[in-house]
């Protein structure tokens, strides 16, 4: 279900199950995880993920949880699986987007938190529904939607499960952008992303996830800092 393109540098995962408003079922999670490293390694400068038809992502499909009921086994394949299709995309040293046009919900939103940018259309809507289905969410996406919008707002999001449309997605930080033209506002970040050096934005994604998790000061930090300059003072 995952469709990838690369095009002037910029390669596009487009989540293709569009009759399940693209939601993932339990066998596809390492896809993710494969699709998004194949853009890596076919030489994007970066990565847009985005939904076909009318939704971005619904997130988990709810029809694999019954054959999950009293098979603790199949559930923990579950959860580590789609762990490692989020971790494997939040890990790419390029800058990922997501593009959220339509419903964004549960698995879908930790889909959106594993991307370094979230940009919002206005049809844009936003819920975490674990509390309506009885379930909880994974720690490691709670982690990631508190450093983005503060306990506060995480909680809210979580414990009422109710939508937030596309701006006040962007007043809590939950996008970082809300826009009328998404193609215009695409093309300017992507222009301006691919304008910049590969390297240099490794080192700074990879400074970002250090600091949201509280790291100060890091030697493999100040070795790349070092290295850069001196690589450009070389050249």
């Amino acid at each position: 279900m995952f469709d990838l393109s690369l095009e002037g540098g910029a390669a596009r995962l487009i989540l293709n199950r569009p009759e399940a408003r693209n939601a993932i079922p339990a066998d596809a999670w390492r896809g993710l995880g494969d699709t998004a490293r194949a853009a890596a390694a076919a030489g994007a400068g970066l990565l847009v993920v985005e939904g076909a038809g009318s939704a971005f992502c619904a997130g988990a499909d709810l029809s694999d949880f019954a054959a999950m009921r009293g098979a603790p086994e199949r559930v923990a394949e579950f959860r580590l699986a789609m762990r490692e299709g989020l971790d494997a995309l939040a890990a790419l040293p390029i800058p990922t987007i997501a593009r959220v046009e339509g419903p964004c919900f549960g698995a879908g939103v930790a889909l959106a938190l594993a991307c370094d940018l979230r940009l919002a259309g206005p049809a844009a809507s936003f819920a975490i529904t674990p509390a309506k289905l009885g379930i909880s969410y994974p720690q490691e996406d709670v982690h990631r939607l508190v450093a983005l919008v503060g306990p506060g707002q995480a909680s809210r999001l979580l414990l009422t499960a109710l939508p937030v449309g596309a701006a006040e997605a962007h007043r809590i930080g939950l996008a970082e952008l809300c826009m009328e033209d998404m193609e215009a506002e695409l093309a300017r970040l992507c222009a301006a992303i691919l304008a910049g050096h590969r390297e240099s934005h490794a080192s700074l994604k990879r400074a970002v996830a250090l600091a949201a998790r509280g790291v100060v000061a890091d030697p493999e930090q100040d070795r790349a800092f070092d290295a850069l300059i001196v690589s450009e003072t070389e050249g």
